[in-house]
């Protein structure tokens, strides 16, 4: 007895099992479930029509489920409702769905589809081959060709012929160094601000000079005083004995020990700094002196007369040579760092380029005459790496910064800087240079070079901006306004690295010419 029980405890778990492994089973039927909805629906079809017709032959499930092709009237399980309703609608939600018709290998490849995550990695190659040609068959296309995104592999290659028009964009490999570097830093404040009380408002003189021995010379009215840029110690050099004259212009030789200073009653004064003496008074001029200029030995004055003269310091008879190409006032005058062309501009609109030697006839004519500025040209700089590149500012009514090859006499390029260009400055440290500005935003910009894109704006003034001053680094630009104050601007400050390996180059050539000295 007790092992009947027990046979038929064993018995009836071993259904259970059976039945339970038969209901998980997704690709096999299920035989003790309830009819589905469409084989009762056939059913009931099948037992009206078999009342109305013994001859008539009953209809397959899968037509009796594709109903919304047949004529016949969907039949509905809610009496009383109404039957108004478009054929083939569900009464309710949840109704009646349309099976499709499905082929024996779109059965397969479904059934692959469910269990392909549970497979393990490896299959045979047969395998392989098999689900390949279903996703061929079904999709049209291989499913591993499909993909997007990859957990591990080598990408794939794009079929012969193929042309993808984003490859620039996303598909281009970044090379080493290609990446670009990071803008340098600029600041917008000035470093420092100086006061300069009854500094001229005039726009041809040039009042502020930048020694190579790192002192500022800055001209206010009758008085030219220094500045220590690494002490702040200023020194008082010279005073006019009258107080109705005042300084037009200074200058600073190469060296840094002599300061030429041009005044308004058309003398040319040479000075030694270091013991704060004056040297010798040149006079040949009739008018006030606006521009000086160095060429070693050489100085260059220019004056409102339009005249230039040169002096040469070493003798008694200092008057040397006269350059008489400028009608009106000479308020632009600078040598080239090779010594071999002096460019000057004036009042008259013209640019002159003067060589360094006479002429047959013991006179000095212009190499070149650039007409193209419309109002006058007081901004002439040198490029110090291109000892033929030459830049140039115009005036109110004229505001454009022109570069030229003075060999060739072309115009490299042309900018409008939409106000008055008072000074322009090449920066030693990078491919920039900076120009100060008047009317109407008093600003000084610094653009790049060749292509003359504005780098920066540096604005703080409030008044034009007369001189520009550059420090012996490269790294500090003076700029001295009408406001009466002088501001310090550090927009070309080298990074450290590359500070340190040009202190290296300098000491490495500094040794050389000791040694052959």
């Amino acid at each position: 007895m007790f092992m009947e029980k027990k046979d038929r405890r064993l018995m009836a778990q071993f259904i259970f099992e059976n039945d339970l492994n038969s209901i998980l089973k997704l690709d096999t039927p299920i035989t003790n479930a309830p009819l589905a909805r469409w084989q009762r629906k056939a059913k009931e079809v099948t037992c009206s029509s078999a009342n109305t017709s013994m001859n008539s032959t009953a209809p397959s499930p899968m037509k009796a489920a594709n109903r919304s092709h047949s004529t016949s009237k969907t039949p509905t399980k809610t009496p009383g409702k109404s039957q108004g309703k478009l054929q083939g609608t569900p009464s309710r939600a949840g109704g009646d769905r349309f099976i499709p018709t499905r082929s024996t290998m779109q059965m397969d490849m479904a059934s692959f589809l469910l269990t392909k995550e549970n497979e393990p990695e490896e299959q045979s190659p047969t395998k392989k081959e098999q689900q390949k040609a279903w996703a061929v068959n079904l999709n049209g296309f291989d499913m591993e060709d499909a993909k997007i995104l990859r957990l591990g592999g080598k990408s794939q290659n794009a079929p012969e012929g193929y042309q993808n028009n984003l490859k620039v964009l996303y598909s281009q490999k970044a090379t080493p160094g290609s990446s670009k570097k990071p803008g340098r830093y600029i600041p917008s404040m000035p470093d420092r601000v100086l006061d300069a009380p009854e500094i001229r408002n005039d726009y041809y003189l040039n009042l502020i000079d930048w020694s190579s021995q790192n002192l500022l010379a800055v001209a206010l009215n009758d008085s030219v005083y220094l500045w220590n840029h690494m002490s702040g110690d200023i020194i008082l050099l010279l005073q006019l004995e009258n107080s109705e004259e005042y300084i037009s212009s200074v200058s600073w030789i190469k060296e840094g020990n002599y300061l030429a200073v041009g005044t308004s009653n058309a003398e040319v004064q040479l000075w030694d700094v270091q013991h704060q003496k004056r040297l010798r008074n040149m006079v040949s001029h009739s008018s006030r002196v606006g521009a000086l200029t160095w060429n070693n030995h050489i100085l260059s004055s220019g004056s409102r007369t339009g005249h230039i003269h040169h002096h040469d310091v070493r003798v008694a008879q200092h008057h040397v040579a006269t350059l008489t190409g400028h009608t009106q006032e000479v308020c632009g005058l600078k040598w080239s760092p090779d010594g071999r062309y002096l460019a000057s501009g004036a009042n008259d609109n013209l640019v002159n380029i003067w060589p360094c030697v006479q002429g047959d006839a013991g006179e000095f004519t212009p190499v070149q005459t650039f007409t193209q500025h419309q109002g006058a040209v007081k901004a002439v700089a040198w490029c110090p790496w291109q000892s033929n590149v030459l830049a140039t500012g115009g005036g109110t009514s004229d505001r454009h910064i022109r570069i030229w090859n003075v060999c060739s006499g072309t115009c490299l390029n042309s900018v409008d800087t939409h106000s008055q260009v008072c000074s322009i400055l090449w920066s030693t440290n990078y491919k920039e240079l900076i120009s100060g500005h008047g009317f109407a935003q008093n600003q000084l910009v610094i653009w790049k070079y060749p292509t003359m894109t504005r780098v920066s704006e540096l604005k703080g003034h409030s008044a034009r901006v007369l001189s520009l001053g550059m420090s012996p680094d490269g790294s500090t630009v003076a700029s001295a306004a009408a406001d009466e104050t002088i501001r310090l601007w550090k927009c070309f400050e080298l990074d450290p690295v590359t500070k340190k390996e040009k202190e290296k180059v300098r000491s490495s050539k500094s040794l050389i010419h000791q040694s052959i000295r």
